[in-house]
């Protein structure tokens, strides 16, 4: 496998496509079925977030290696509104689309790190990581 793959993200069906590709790409680096299925998950919340607030964006799958420690980094970046508050959009139930807000602080606790940076009418870049165990 390349080090690096990239789904572009518009609808529905590229979601299903970008947890297909994050679960094929864990999976041949040795994640175990759990870790496989919280990386799915995890790609499947951010690429929704992406079509449901920013219409278009790209989920960028690359590995890492970090001496001994082997991973898998999801990064998630749109051009779209951006997050006003990043706090506020990472509590549990908070949601400004009437979903049930548990996008962002679930991608939290699926993955064993997380960051974001946002700038309101510039977009979202979600940057998330999961080593392999």
């Amino acid at each position: 496998m390349a080090d690096e793959k990239r789904v572009t993200i518009a609808s529905d069906a590229d979601i299903v496509t970008a947890r297909q590709q994050g679960r094929t790409v864990a999976a041949e680096m040795g994640f175990q079925a759990t870790d496989l299925a919280l990386i799915a998950t995890a790609i499947s919340e951010l690429a929704r977030n992406i079509v449901r607030y920013a219409g278009c964006g790209e989920i960028q799958l690359t590995l890492l290696n970090d001496g001994n420690k082997r991973g898998l980094q999801v990064v998630a970046s749109d051009s779209g509104p951006g997050i006003p508050d990043i706090d506020r959009a990472l509590e549990s139930g908070y949601s400004t689309s009437g979903s049930l807000g548990l996008g962002l602080p679930g991608v939290r606790r699926l993955m064993d790190d997380m960051e974001i940076h946002s700038e309101v009418g510039k977009g979202t870049t979600v940057k998330a990581r999961k080593w392999r165990r």
